[in-house]
């Protein structure tokens, strides 16, 4: 079976359905119609993802469309309502006690905080996985550790606090800690959340290096689109928790790039796509929430006018 495509945006047969080629490699993760609720609100709706051997994928996706969500069912923080996700094969619902942490071990994983342990240097923030996992001789895991602060240039900063080093380096020691066991899979939440545009390029530019290195597969939740577009190899876009489109970094860069006055032959989902791309104030997106908030308000459930404090002259 081949995956079903289109060249350029807006041709009509080219929707990507996550389906693996014939040629393709195995995928070493894959979501299957995945449905995910919470308080009988769905946050996911049948989601299909799959990720290749050693590509970055990037998923994007507004706040609340299951970004988030999406990454914790496959790391396995919970279980889909519906569906399944296999990590290397293997379906991980149901895994428990050593099977599951036999799949853990091989996932590496960068926090959007960092989640450094504050009374820890940033040496034993690192070593600390290895020597909690492994029985290997202190002298072997000096090394590693070493090795791993070089990978992400903290190497003469190993006996510092976190609260002695910058953002962009407590992002990098985060990552450090995550290539700890040698994992397969590199999980990135929000990598270039609050850093400036200068330590952002610079995380963006050294996860390119590591997926070059050491020929990880990588999945990167964000919404910044300068890192999104410098690291992936393809992207997915989330909206409202249904899957969008699963395409190549060149198809969603030509869709960026796609005229104001050819707008209007794109399909609904591709504009939608476009204006979050591009970030502009206009489009299917704000026309949506604008149409929304009217809605609610007509029906009663949203503020009404009435309802509004009004303002007090204090003079």
């Amino acid at each position: 079976m081949t995956a079903c495509r289109s060249d350029a945006p807006g041709g009509g047969a080219g929707r990507y359905h996550g389906v693996v080629s014939d040629a393709a490699p195995t995928a070493v993760i894959d979501c299957r119609e995945v449905v995910k609720r919470f308080d009988g609100r769905t946050v996911l709706d049948g989601v299909t993802l799959d990720v290749h051997p050693g590509e970055t994928m990037v998923i994007m996706g507004g706040s609340g469309s299951g970004k988030s969500t999406l990454l914790r069912l496959i790391i396995g923080s919970f279980e889909p309502d519906a569906g399944d996700v296999k990590l290397f094969g293997r379906s991980i619902r149901g895994l428990r006690g050593d099977a599951r942490d036999d799949v853990r071990r091989r996932l590496g994983i960068l926090f959007q905080s960092g989640a450094l342990f504050n009374s820890m240097t940033i040496y034993e923030n690192v070593a600390l996985p290895i020597r909690e996992h492994t029985d290997l001789d202190p002298a072997i895991i000096d090394i590693q550790v070493k090795i791993k602060l070089e990978l992400v240039g903290l190497l003469e900063h190993g006996d510092k606090y976190p609260s002695q080093i910058s953002g962009g380096m407590k992002k990098r020691a985060g990552l450090a800690r995550a290539l700890a066991l040698d994992p397969q899979i590199l999980f990135y939440d929000e990598p270039s959340a609050g850093l400036d545009p200068v330590t952002s390029a610079q995380i963006d530019r050294l996860i390119v290096d590591l997926s070059k290195k050491l020929g990880v597969t990588s999945v990167v939740v964000t919404h910044e689109m300068d890192s999104a577009f410098t690291i992936a190899d393809r992207m997915a876009m989330l909206d409202k928790g249904r899957m969008l489109r699963v395409e190549t970094r060149e198809w969603f860069d030509a869709l960026r790039r796609t005229p104001e006055d050819r707008t209007g032959e794109l399909p609904e989902a591709e504009r939608l796509i476009r204006q979050f791309l591009r970030g502009d104030a206009e489009g299917p997106i704000t026309d949506r929430k604008d149409a929304g908030l009217l809605q609610r308000t007509l029906l009663g459930d949203g503020p009404s006018v009435a309802s509004m404090p009004s303002l007090t002259p204090t003079r």
